[in-house]
């Protein structure tokens, strides 16, 4: 056990049992704040196709727009995953294991939803003014979530 981990099972007096249910619960609240996010985005993409501007995208639009369709949905359903490992190891006695697979699926998932806040900026700013500034506003949206979800952390680590 690393330093800073052990550092906070002395300070917070807790068995591993009391400790995965915290970081479980911890984990939930998180997953609350990414799901209704994801859920937002995804039901906004999926209602462009019935918008009268659509059908003036070109092929490599529409083609983003897919792709960002496919990574919102996989987002959606990778942020539920957790759920379903809970329903299925439930009084198994195996909430550490579930708390590391859930953490596992959350980071996949924010790398998901990153490609797809990334992917909608860049689409919407190609729509809207043109494909460089698309890339400009992609790329940028690239690096912010870069520092805020990578740097930062690690940095307050």
């Amino acid at each position: 056990m690393d330093e800073p981990a052990q550092e906070t099972k002395q300070q917070r007096d807790e068995t591993e049992a009391e400790r995965a249910d915290r970081n479980f619960n911890e984990f939930l609240q998180e997953l609350r704040v990414m799901q209704t996010g994801v859920q937002l985005l995804t039901g906004f993409l999926l209602t462009l196709p019935f918008q009268a501007r659509f059908a003036d995208l070109d092929g490599t639009q529409r083609l983003v727009y897919l792709i960002l369709v496919v990574l919102s949905v996989a987002s959606t359903g990778v942020l539920i995953a957790p759920v379903s490992v809970h329903r299925t190891t439930f009084r198994r006695g195996v909430k550490p294991s579930l708390v590391d697979t859930a953490d596992r699926l959350t980071r996949l998932a924010l790398v998901l939803l990153g490609l797809v806040v990334t992917g909608t900026t860049l689409l919407a700013f190609d729509v809207v003014v043109s494909r460089t500034a698309g890339l400009i506003a992609g790329g940028g949206i690239a690096l912010l979530l870069i520092v805020l979800w990578i740097v930062v952390p690690r940095r307050s680590r």
